[in-house]
């Protein structure tokens, strides 16, 4: 059979997905891409389909293909803006959806035109906007987790209002802190927040308290609200256990409006391939930032994970590059950082970035508040 003769009157946009490909020779890495083309669009044989808009607006169409080393090719594949209905779940589906079960491939980047853009939230405060919100103008912002799991809320407050003391710009929770029964969420981020608004009010600081709200479907939205409620001053979502269209949702939301921080948990399943998969520059920069994101963090070079520092350039790439009228978004490297390492990482990162450090403050030494006033002077002396 051969599906009727279809005619669609389409804009013309179309956003772009680039493409590692693995090929024994140019004539199967095209074979290949054609077959890219039509898996994360029509999903049919060719052959099926008449010479009609259906195979030249919905197919995805070769852009470009060049070997980049042998065996490897780059191929770049347009797609309809439309084959995305315009919806955050529909994009990502359509720039890897089946393909992501075929080895071999590998996303390398986005190029997404405005009039994809408009559709989506983006980051509502980005780097700028955090700046405000904190009141510090120039130099890296600071940032720590609450741990570990299994403290109750009391010691959790305690151990927040120390840190907060001593000059830490952002406090997070970590992302094993959801609702356990030893530390309950509500009467976990009551305290928190008034015991770092507490500190805030004797040092003249604007800590930022950033609760983890990551949750089942059914409670996330609810969690966000409730933590805003209790004083939180943004909230961190793992897309990777909670879905990227919920940091979407949350960045819509005019009635929630509190910045939100990307965590990695989950997502170093999809990128430490090097033949497979997406990208440290997608996963950690583009697609926090697409989804609206404020904050993006991910673990930094040369700590307990095997990030590069290739890898790491290309996430602050992602988070900070030209991308339509998105704000850049912070990067937020992490995993195994202590106060020793800030002169590198300064070197590296400069100064739009959010240093956070956790297990490393907690280590510094007893006296928490002093660990906190160290890291803060040590980055204003950079």
């Amino acid at each position: 059979m051969q599906f009727p003769e279809t005619f669609l009157n389409l804009s013309g946009e179309r956003f772009v997905v680039h493409y590692q490909v693995r090929a024994a020779d140019a004539t199967e890495a095209r074979a290949r891409v054609q077959g890219i083309c039509l898996e994360q669009t029509v999903e049919v044989p060719e052959t099926l389909l008449a010479h009609d808009d259906l195979r030249e607006k919905i197919v995805g169409r070769p852009e470009l293909l060049a070997e980049t080393a042998p065996g490897t090719y780059e191929a770049a594949i347009s797609y309809a803006i439309e084959t995305t209905a315009f919806e955050f779940t529909q994009f990502l589906n359509v720039i890897f959806g089946n393909t992501a079960m075929q080895q071999g491939i590998r996303v390398l980047r986005l190029d997404v035109p405005d009039s994809l853009l408009r559709h989506f939230p983006g980051p509502r405060f980005g780097q700028a906007g955090l700046r405000r919100l904190v009141g510090i103008d120039s130099r890296p912002l600071l940032c720590t987790a609450l741990k570990p799991m299994g403290l109750g809320a009391e010691n959790m407050a305690r151990l927040a209002h120390q840190i907060a003391l001593g000059g830490v710009d952002i406090i997070k929770e970590d992302h094993g802190l959801t609702d356990q029964p030893f530390a309950r969420f509500s009467e976990r981020v009551a305290r928190c927040a008034e015991a770092i608004r507490r500190a805030n009010d004797h040092t003249g600081d604007r800590c930022l308290y950033v609760p983890n709200i990551t949750a089942p479907s059914d409670q996330l939205f609810a969690r966000a609200a409730a933590a805003k409620q209790l004083g939180a001053g943004g909230v961190m979502v793992a897309p990777g256990l909670a879905g990227w269209d919920a940091i979407r949702r949350l960045a819509a939301d005019d009635d929630f409006a509190l910045p939100i921080f990307s965590h990695p948990a989950w997502l170093g399943t999809l990128v430490l391939g090097p033949d497979h998969g997406l990208t440290h520059h997608v996963v950690f920069g583009q697609l926090p930032r697409l989804a609206g994101a404020d904050a993006t963090i991910f673990v930094n070079y040369g700590g307990r994970f095997p990030f590069s520092q290739q890898d790491c350039r290309g996430i602050v790439q992602g988070a900070t590059s030209p991308l339509g009228a998105y704000p850049p978004i912070f990067p937020v490297p992490a995993g195994g950082m202590t106060l020793a390492d800030l002169p590198a990482m300064s070197r590296f990162y400069g100064a739009e970035v959010i240093f956070l450090i956790a297990g490393g403050l907690y280590a510094a030494g007893p006296d928490l508040a002093a660990n906190a006033r160290q890291f803060r002077t040590r980055v204003e002396s950079l």
